[in-house]
């Protein structure tokens, strides 16, 4: 396996399990992940700490989380990842916009299993910058969430109404939040 497959590797290894360690000798310190748009805000975190704020808020929704990797390319100081995202959906699945709470999907116990494109930009041997491209769409019918039925969106009002949206919100960003300082007491490489 050469530098960038490991790299590729540690990534996604690291949004699996949150391993602090591992995000300190994987991710650079002015690592930029564009996909934090739509999460909590310390997933936006430059460094380890946002891609370990990326691993909770992940994790807070998906049980079991995995990203069996199907295949890695490399040019130029980028490296691309075609890979499955898989786990189970035993947590409320929290989006955000401009920071606040956009949508809540309430746990469905659904197993998800679908296809995602990642572009790795790699400097001195870490991971500087993020982006992909994921088929959310069918993610979200996995989910029972597009095309939406009457019953998983009397739900998600129900929880948004209700202020379990928010709560859930609000607990998910502390857990990131939290993540996101677990870098302080891991050791470095």
């Amino acid at each position: 396996m050469n530098v960038f497959e490991e790299l590729a590797y540690g990534l996604f290894r690291i949004l699996e399990t949150g391993d602090p360690s591992l995000a300190a000798s994987v991710v650079a310190a002015d690592n930029r992940n564009r996909e934090a748009a739509v999460a909590p805000s310390a997933c936006s975190i430059p460094g380890p700490a946002g891609t370990l704020a990326s691993s909770a808020w992940m994790r807070f929704a998906f049980e079991g989380l995995r990203f069996p990797v199907l295949g890695v390319a490399e040019s130029g100081g980028q490296v691309w990842v075609r890979l499955r995202m898989q786990g189970r959906h035993t947590g409320p699945f929290v989006r955000f916009r401009d920071g606040a709470l956009d949508q809540a999907i309430p746990p469905t116990g659904r197993e998800i299993d679908f296809e995602q494109i990642h572009v790795l930009d790699v400097r001195n041997g870490k991971v500087t910058g993020h982006e992909a491209v994921r088929d959310d769409i069918t993610m979200l019918g996995q989910l029972g969430v597009f095309p939406p039925s009457p019953a998983v969106g009397l739900r998600m009002l129900a929880w948004r109404l209700s202020g379990k949206a928010n709560r859930a919100a609000t607990a998910v960003s502390q857990q990131a939040a939290y993540a996101a300082e677990s870098l302080t007491a891991a050791p470095s490489h």
